[in-house]
C-alpha cells in the first residue's frame, strides 16, 4: 500500500451518462467530467482538489447475475469495471480537466463486485470508521492488481443476508407499511386475464358504478345529459389499476380494490395501507384519451405492454431478462409517444410489479439524480428517454440496492423515500407537479356533482352559476336565514372553484363587532422583547399565499361578514380585491408599510367568500361600496324532493316521514314569512332538520329532540312577547 496521505479517485468516463470516452481521454492524456446543465458546477471544487501524484481510475458501474464466480443465487450483484488506471500529472483548476499519465487500456475490463459506486466521482476512504477496510481492499485490487477477496465480502453481514437461496419478493420489507404489494401483483395478474376479454371487464364495472356503493369508480364512465353515466367504451389495465392510485383517503381506495378485487377474482387481502405508491392526479387518470382524439391502437398498446412488464418481471427471477429486454424495450418507445402519458406509464410498471419496476414521477426523479448523479431529459424532450434507458437505470438501480451504504435496497423503498425522509437531516420532498399535465396531485377532486352528492339541495345549475360568478367577480357573498348552510356552502362552492378538496388553501376567519383594520390587515403588536413590531393579519398572509402559489386559487372565507364593519375593516382594500384592479398596476400603500416595501396589491387567484345572516338585526347596513365588490346568493330553506330522497337514501327514513317532517317544517315557515315582526329572512333552515349520513335509529326521537332543543330556543327568541305564537308553532311541529 502506498502513502495513506494519497487520494486514490474512481470516475466514470461517459459524457451524457451513454457515450464512453475512455479512448479519447486515454488519448489525450486527460481526464474530464462534462457537468449537466442543472448544476454544472456540482463537482467543480471536488475536482479542483484533485492533486499530481494522485492515483486515478476509470470505473462503470453495473449489475450481474450470470457467470459470477460465487453463487448468488439469481440475486442482481452490483459489479464495477476498471477501464484504465493512472497518475494524475496536473490540476488546470477549472473544476473540470486534469492532466494523466494513463496506463494502458485494461481489456476487457477487470471486475470487482459488492463494493461499488454510482456516481461520477469517487474517493474511497481508508480512514473510514466503518467501511475502511473495503476501501482498502478496493484499493489494493485496482491499483496494485491484487484479487478480491470474494470470501470476505460474502461473510460481511450485509451481503451474507443478501445472497441467499431466496426469492425477489422477500427481499422487500413483509410489514404491513408495504403490505399492499402482494394485493398489487395477484391483482395485475388476475387483471391480464382480461387483455382480449374487455367487455367482460366493463360490464363488471358498470354494475359497480350503477350499484352506487363504491366510492369514486365513476372515473371509469361518463356522464350523460339526463344525470346518469356510462361506463367507458374500452379500458387499459394501468386505467383500471389508477381507480385506488389516486388522491382519494385510506378507506376510500380500501373499498375501490375491495370491489375490483372481488370482481376479477384477487384472493388477497386488501392492503392495510398504501406507502411508496405514486398516484395520478384526480382529474387525469386515464392512460389514455377520449375515443375521438386518440389512435385506434393506444389501448392495445397498453395492455400490450402490461403484459410484457410481468412477462419481463417473470423472467428477471429466472434470469432470463436479456432474452426479452429488445422486446419491452420496442413496446416501451411506442407508448411513451401517445399522447399525455410522458412519465405515467412508469407508474404503471410499478403498480404491477413494483419489486422489479422504477416509477418516474418527479420526486423519484429528483432523488435518483441528487443520490446518483443520472440525469433525465428535460420535459420538452422526455420522448427521448427510450426503453433501453429505462431498462439501463433499472440494473443501475439495482446495482445500488446491493450496496451497504444505499439508503434505499428495493425499487419499493426507492419510491416510498422519494416522498419521505431520507435520513435524520433531510426534510423530505414535497409533493410538486412538472407541469400542468403532471398526473401527481394531493387532494381529491371536486366538482358541482360531487357537491350535490354530500347533500347540497339547491339545483345544480344555481351551484355551477355560482361558481362561474365567483371566478369572474373573484368574491361572493352567500346571505340568507339561519339554517340555510352557508358556512358549509362556502367551502364546497371553494373546492368545486379548486377542482379538488384542498383545505390547505382556505382560509378561514370570523368578523365581530370588535374586528379591527389592524386585526385583518395588517397592525402594530408588541414582540417579545417589547418592542412593535408590523404583523400582517389573515387577509395580507393569503396575499401572499397566492403570490408564492400563482397557480393555485387561494380562497378567504369570512363567517358573518357582517357583523363586524366591513368597510373599516378593508380599509384601502377594499379598492384592491375589485375584479379588475387585480394586478400590480392598481397597487396602493397600506395604512402601515415595512421600510422599502413595494405598493400592496392582490393577486387575481384570491377569492373571498363571505356569509351573512340576514336574521341578524344587531348588524349595520352593508356598505354599498362592498355589496358593489360582491356578488350576492340568496339561499333558502331546501325542503324538496332532493331532501326527501337525502333522508330516505342516507338517514334511512321512511319517505312518509320524511314528508311529514317537510310538511311542518313548511306550514311554520309560512307563519314566519307572513309575521309583519319577522318575514322570510327569519325563515327556520333545512339544516336543522337535516341528519348527518347514518341511519336514524327513530326518526320520531330525533325530530322530537331537535324541536325541543332548537328550535324552540329559536320561537321563543322570536316571538318572545307572544308566548301563545310560540306555543301555536310547537304544536305545528309535533303534529298536534
Amino acid at each position: 500500500m502506498e502513502d495513506q496521505n494519497k487520494n486514490y479517485w474512481l470516475v466514470g468516463s461517459s459524457r451524457g451518462h451513454s457515450e464512453d470516452m475512455t479512448d479519447h481521454l486515454i488519448k489525450r492524456g486527460i481526464w474530464e467530467f462534462w457537468p449537466s446543465k442543472n448544476k454544472p458546477d456540482r463537482y467543480a471544487d471536488t475536482i479542483k482538489s484533485m492533486r499530481p501524484g494522485d492515483r486515478i481510475a476509470i470505473k462503470a458501474a453495473y449489475v450481474r447475475k450470470k457467470n459470477l464466480p460465487f453463487d448468488n443465487h439469481n440475486q442482481p450483484v452490483a459489479a464495477m469495471g476498471i477501464k484504465a488506471v493512472g497518475t494524475i500529472t496536473a490540476n488546470q483548476g477549472d473544476g473540470r480537466v486534469v492532466e494523466v499519465d494513463w496506463e494502458p487500456r485494461i481489456e476487457p475490463p477487470k471486475e470487482w463486485f459488492f463494493y461499488t459506486y454510482q456516481q461520477s466521482i469517487w474517493k474511497p476512504d481508508i480512514n473510514h470508521p466503518k467501511r475502511g477496510e473495503l476501501a482498502r481492499q478496493l484499493i489494493d485490487f485496482v491499483f496494485h492488481d491484487a484479487p478480491q477477496d470474494i470470501d470476505f465480502f460474502l461473510e460481511h453481514n450485509f451481503w451474507s443476508d443478501r445472497y441467499q437461496a431466496k426469492s425477489t419478493n422477500e427481499l422487500v420489507s413483509t410489514t404491513s407499511q408495504f403490505s399492499w404489494v402482494t394485493f398489487y401483483e395477484e391483482f395485475a395478474s388476475k387483471l391480464l386475464r382480461y387483455r382480449h376479454d374487455r367487455q367482460t371487464l366493463l360490464n363488471g364495472i358498470d354494475k359497480l358504478i350503477q350499484k352506487k356503493e363504491t366510492p369514486y369508480l365513476e372515473i371509469l364512465s361518463t356522464a350523460n345529459e339526463d344525470g346518469s353515466r356510462t361506463v367507458l367504451d374500452d379500458v387499459c389495465p394501468f386505467t383500471v389499476m389508477a381507480t385506488f392510485n389516486r388522491s382519494l383517503t385510506p378507506e376510500n381506495r380500501k373499498a375501490i380494490c375491495a370491489a375490483l378485487g372481488e370482481l376479477i377474482g384477487v384472493e388477497s387481502p386488501v392492503p392495510d395501507g398504501f406507502d411508496g405508491i405514486p398516484i395520478m392526479n384526480n382529474q387525469k387518470s386515464w392512460f389514455f384519451t377520449s375515443k375521438e382524439k386518440r389512435d385506434p391502437n393506444d389501448i392495445d398498446r397498453l395492455w400490450d405492454i402490461f403484459e410484457s412488464v410481468l412477462d419481463y418481471a417473470k423472467a428477471c427471477d429466472d434470469g432470463r431478462e436479456e432474452e426479452l429486454k429488445s422486446d419491452f424495450a420496442e413496446k416501451f418507445d411506442r407508448v411513451i409517444l401517445q399522447k399525455g402519458l410522458r412519465w405515467t406509464p412508469s407508474f404503471g410498471f410499478y403498480w404491477a410489479r413494483p419489486n422489479h419496476f422504477a416509477p418516474l414521477d418527479q420526486n423519484t426523479r429528483r432523488l435518483i439524480q441528487e443520490y446518483l448523479d443520472i440525469e433525465f431529459p428535460l420535459d420538452t424532450k422526455y420522448a427521448d428517454f427510450k426503453g433501453y434507458d429505462y431498462l439501463n437505470l433499472l440494473d443501475t438501480l439495482k446495482a445500488w440496492f446491493s450496496e451497504s451504504d444505499a439508503f434505499a435496497k428495493s425499487f419499493i423503498e426507492l419510491s416510498y423515500k422519494a416522498w419521505h425522509r431520507i435520513d435524520e437531516t433531510k426534510e423530505p420532498t414535497s409533493p410538486e407537479t412538472d407541469s400542468e399535465q403532471d398526473p401527481e396531485s394531493e387532494a381529491e377532486a371536486y366538482d358541482v356533482e360531487r357537491l350535490v352528492g354530500e347533500g347540497c339541495f339547491i339545483e345544480p345549475a344555481t351551484l355551477t352559476r355560482m361558481v362561474e360568478r365567483l371566478k369572474l367577480k373573484k368574491n361572493l357573498i352567500l346571505q340568507g336565514p339561519p339554517g340555510t348552510g352557508k358556512t358549509w356552502l362556502s367551502k364546497r362552492l371553494a373546492f368545486c372553484l379548486m377542482g379538488a378538496q384542498r383545505t390547505k388553501d382556505i382560509i378561514a376567519l370570523q368578523f365581530h363587532p370588535t374586528l379591527s383594520y389592524e386585526d385583518f390587515i395588517r397592525g402594530w403588536r408588541p414582540s417579545a422583547d417589547g418592542r412593535l413590531q408590523l404583523v400582517d393579519g389573515p387577509l395580507m398572509r393569503a396575499v401572499e399565499t397566492a403570490k408564492r402559489n400563482p397557480n393555485k386559487q387561494i380562497v378567504v372565507v369570512i363567517e358573518e361578514i357582517n357583523r363586524g364593519n366591513p368597510a373599516q375593516i378593508f380599509g384601502e382594500m377594499l379598492t384592491l380585491i375589485e375584479s379588475n384592479k387585480r394586478d400590480q398596476l392598481y397597487g396602493l400603500e397600506l395604512s402601515h408599510m415595512r421600510e422599502k416595501e413595494a405598493s400592496v396589491f392582490v393577486p387575481a387567484n384570491l377569492y373571498i367568500i363571505g356569509t351573512m345572516n340576514n336574521a341578524d338585526r344587531s348588524l349595520t347596513m352593508m356598505d354599498y361600496a362592498l355589496r358593489r365588490r360582491f356578488s350576492f346568493f340568496d339561499l333558502a330553506p331546501e325542503l324538496s324532493e332532493r331532501w326527501v330522497n337525502w333522508l330516505v337514501q342516507k338517514a334511512k327514513v321512511k319517505e312518509q316521514d320524511a314528508r311529514t317532517i317537510g310538511d311542518r317544517m313548511r306550514a311554520l315557515n309560512q307563519i314566519i314569512a307572513e309575521d309583519d315582526s319577522l318575514g322570510r329572512d327569519f325563515l327556520i333552515g333545512h339544516s336543522y332538520v337535516t341528519p348527518k349520513e347514518h341511519a336514524l335509529p327513530d326518526v320520531d326521537d330525533w325530530f322530537t329532540e331537535i324541536v325541543e332543543t332548537e328550535l324552540k330556543p329559536l320561537l321563543e327568541e322570536y316571538w318572545f312577547d307572544r308566548p301563545a305564537q310560540v306555543a301555536n308553532a310547537l304544536k305545528i311541529l309535533r303534529g298536534q
